[in-house]
C-alpha cells in the first residue's frame, strides 16, 4: 500500500448512484448491511441529472404551450410567451430537489457516500480515486456494479465539435437559448421526445433516422398517430437516412444527409447526436476481477444479477436488455435482496413497460402480437380506438388506441400497446396485469371509472371477447 492510503471495509459496496445503483444501496442497509457507494459525478446518476426527469421537465413545459397555443378550439385565447432561460432554471430546480431527496435518503439509511472514480484491483478489493484526490483500498464482501451508459458518438460529429455545434442529450437540456434550427441524429426515444419539445419551443427541427421508420423498436401502426402530429407540427422526418458529415457556415453548420432520394443539406444552430448509448464498464477493471464482459461491454448476469464471479453483481445499463430506469431500479432490489440471501430474490422481467414520453404518448408492456406468435401462441387481439373515448374528446385528444394481446387457448393476456395522452400512467395498470397473468375477461370485468383513459383498456377486453360495446366493426379477433 502506497503511503497516503486508507483502507476501508464493507459488507456492500455499490459503484454508481443512479436508480439501479442508490436503490440497491438503501435496500442493503435496509437488510443491516454495511454499505459504501460511490459515484463519479452527481447523486443519481443520468436519470435524476441529465435524462429522465430533467427531460421531462422540458417535455411537461412544451406540451403546457402547446395546448395554450391551441385554444382557439375551446374558446380561449392568449398571448403565451415562452421565457426559455427560467425555463431552465425551473428544471434545474426539480432536478436538485430530487437529488437532494436521495441524498438525504442515504444518510438517513447510514449509506456512506464517497465520489471518486472506483476500478476493481481483485474479485473482492477495488481502489478508489477520490473527487479530492486520496486514494482508497476498499474491500467487500459484495459489490454492485451500477455505472450507467454515456451517449454513443457518431463518426464525423464529435461531442463539442464545430465550436460546441454538436450537442448530446446532455447539452440539450440545459442550452442558452432556443436554437432557431435543430437537426436532430437518431429517431429513436431521445431524438423523438427532444425534437418535439424544442419543434413547440420554436426550433425548425429535422429529424435524420437511418432505419426505416423513426422509433424502430416499436411496432408502425403504434407510430401513425405520433408522425401524424409531428409532421403536423413541422418536423420533418427523414428516414433512411444517414449523416455523412457537416461544415462550418456563416451562424451554424451545414449538414450534408444521403437519402433515398438523393444528398441533402442541412442548415443548423445545433446538432444532437442521439444515436443510441453504451455501457460504462471499460474502465472498471472487470477483468482484474474476472468479470466477463461481451464485445459491446455489457456484463452477463444470471437472474439474481451475479456476475460470473460470486459476490459481484450488475445492475442497469451495464447489463443487456432495455436501458430504461424503472428496469435498473428493480435490478438493483434483486441484487441487494440477493446479497442478503431473501429467498425468492430473482429478476422477472416479463411485464417490464416502455414509453415515449411524446404528444401522443406511445407505450407498450410484454408481447407484441408478433412476439406472441413467435412463440408459438394462438394469438388474439382486441383494440379500443380513443376517437370512441368519452374522455378523450372532452381533452380534445381522440387520436391513439390501445391494444390488447392474448393467448385465444387459455385468454390470458400476454402485453398491450397503447398510444394517447397519459399512456404512460395507465399502462401500468396492463403491465400489472400481465405480471399477474390475468385473464382479458378479468380486465373487462374490472369496473373502471367513467370517464378516463384506463376505460379504453377494458373497452378493448370487451373487443377481444367479441363482445364491444362503444365501437362498431371488427376490431380484434383471432390472427391467421
Amino acid at each position: 500500500m502506497v503511503v497516503g492510503e486508507t483502507t476501508l471495509e464493507a459488507d456492500v459496496v455499490v459503484i454508481g448512484a443512479g436508480p439501479g445503483g442508490y436503490v440497491a444501496a438503501l435496500r442493503a442497509a435496509r437488510f443491516g448491511r454495511k454499505v459504501t457507494l460511490i459515484e463519479r459525478d452527481a447523486v443519481g446518476g443520468v436519470c435524476l441529472n441529465v435524462g429522465c426527469i430533467p427531460s421531462k421537465a422540458l417535455i411537461a413545459a412544451a406540451r403546457d404551450l402547446y395546448r395554450l397555443r391551441q385554444g382557439a378550439a375551446y374558446g380561449l385565447s392568449a398571448d403565451v410567451r415562452l421565457d426559455f432561460p427560467r425555463l431552465i432554471a425551473w428544471k434545474d430546480g426539480v432536478v436538485r430537489a430530487l437529488t437532494g431527496g436521495v441524498e438525504k435518503l442515504l444518510k438517513g439509511n447510514g449509506v456512506e457516500l464517497l465520489f471518486g472514480e472506483a476500478f476493481f484491483t481483485g474479485p473482492r478489493e477495488l481502489r478508489l480515486l477520490e473527487t479530492g484526490g486520496a486514494v482508497m483500498n476498499i474491500r467487500f464482501r459484495a459489490a454492485i456494479v451500477a455505472t450507467g451508459s454515456r451517449p454513443a458518438t457518431l463518426s464525423g460529429f464529435p461531442f463539442g465539435g464545430f465550436g460546441g455545434r454538436v450537442i448530446s442529450s446532455t447539452e440539450a437540456l440545459s442550452l442558452k437559448e432556443v436554437p432557431k434550427r435543430l437537426v436532430i441524429l437518431g429517431g429513436g426515444v431521445i431524438g423523438v421526445e427532444l425534437g418535439q419539445a424544442y419543434a413547440r419551443f420554436g426550433s425548425r427541427v429535422t429529424i435524420v433516422e437511418a432505419s426505416e421508420r423513426i422509433l424502430p423498436a416499436f411496432e408502425a401502426d403504434l407510430l401513425r398517430p405520433l408522425r401524424r402530429r409531428l409532421q403536423a407540427e413541422g418536423i420533418e422526418l427523414l428516414e433512411r437516412a444517414t449523416a455523412i458529415g457537416a461544415a462550418e457556415r456563416e451562424n451554424g453548420l451545414m449538414v450534408q444527409v444521403e437519402t433515398p432520394e438523393g444528398k441533402r443539406e442541412l442548415a443548423a444552430d445545433y446538432v444532437l447526436v442521439a444515436v443510441g448509448r453504451r455501457p460504462n464498464t471499460d474502465a472498471l477493471g472487470l477483468e482484474t476481477a474476472g468479470v466477463q464482459v461481451d464485445g459491446r461491454g455489457y456484463i452477463a448476469v444470471n437472474d439474481r444479477q451475479m456476475t460470473n464471479v460470486e459476490g459481484i453483481y450488475a445492475v442497469g445499463d451495464v447489463v443487456p436488455g432495455l436501458p430504461l430506469a424503472h428496469k435498473a431500479t428493480a435490478e438493483g432490489k434483486v441484487a441487494a435482496e440477493a446479497i442478503a440471501e431473501e429467498a425468492g430474490a430473482a429478476a422477472d422481467f416479463r411485464a417490464v413497460p416502455m414509453v415515449v414520453y411524446s404528444d401522443p404518448e406511445v407505450a407498450t408492456v410484454g408481447m407484441t402480437a408478433t412476439e406472441a406468435e413467435a412463440a408459438g401462441f394462438r394469438v388474439k387481439v382486441g383494440m379500443f380506438p380513443l376517437a370512441a373515448s368519452g374522455r378523450a374528446l372532452t381533452l380534445g385528444e381522440k387520436d391513439g388506441f390501445v391494444r390488447l394481446v392474448g393467448d385465444a387457448e387459455t385468454g390470458a393476456l400476454l402485453g398491450a400497446q397503447v398510444v394517447g395522452p397519459g399512456a404512460s400512467e395507465w399502462i401500468a395498470e396492463l403491465a400489472l396485469a400481465v405480471e399477474m397473468g390475468i385473464r382479458v375477461e378479468d380486465l373487462a370485468l374490472t369496473v373502471h371509472a367513467h370517464p378516463t383513459f384506463a376505460e379504453a383498456a377494458m373497452e378493448a377486453a370487451d373487443v377481444w371477447l367479441g363482445k364491444p360495446v362503444h365501437v362498431l366493426g371488427k376490431l380484434g379477433g383471432v390472427l391467421k
